[in-house]
């Protein structure tokens, strides 16, 4: 399993852990964030871009396939507001790949890995075309007005999720 840190910015050559600003951590250890290849789809937008992001999962049903997956040839779906879709065409984005080691596990759903040390990426590859790279990868991509009704939907399934940036979606109707 290969696991990365994606970017807008194109000359990143050191990671420095950063402290979380996330409720669930401890706010005095830094941390390097990581994905794994799995996941990464779910970053395959810009930064700030909110999304409601699921997959096929060892628990995933039948049924959830179906309801939820409009091609079979997709295990993955990525769900974008509307008003994203000129931001993500002209974003560029930039995946840099890590050494596992020194890397733990931080949520096997969300495919994140962490490291409270300094780390140094392996190799850096850039993505012009994010829909391209979307749909290279078997992903579907959906875009919708408000992703409100996804997000309350999704969560009652059986599929790996994760909700990214979601501050920045549009308000609940």
């Amino acid at each position: 399993m290969r696991i990365f840190h994606v970017s807008e910015e194109n000359e990143i050559t050191v990671f420095h852990p950063r402290l979380p600003d996330r409720p669930d951590l401890d706010p005095k250890k830094g941390l390097v964030w990581a994905i794994n290849d799995t996941c990464l789809p779910n970053f395959l937008t810009p930064r700030n871009c909110p999304r409601v992001c699921y997959h096929i999962g060892a628990t995933t049903t039948e049924q959830d396939k179906r309801a939820f997956i409009a091609s079979t040839q997709c295990s993955h779906v990525i769900v974008i507001e509307s008003k994203w879709f000129e931001t993500m065409k002209n974003t560029k984005l930039y995946l840099y790949e890590f050494d596992r080691n020194g890397f733990t596990l931080q949520d096997q759903n969300a495919g994140y890995y962490i490291s409270e040390t300094t780390q140094f990426p392996i190799a850096k590859f850039e993505v012009e075309n994010l829909f391209e790279e979307l749909f290279k990868r078997n992903v579907e991509l959906r875009i919708v007005h408000n992703l409100w009704d996804i997000h309350d939907e999704i969560q009652k399934t059986t599929f790996n999720w994760s909700m990214c940036r979601m501050r920045f979606a549009q308000p609940r109707k």
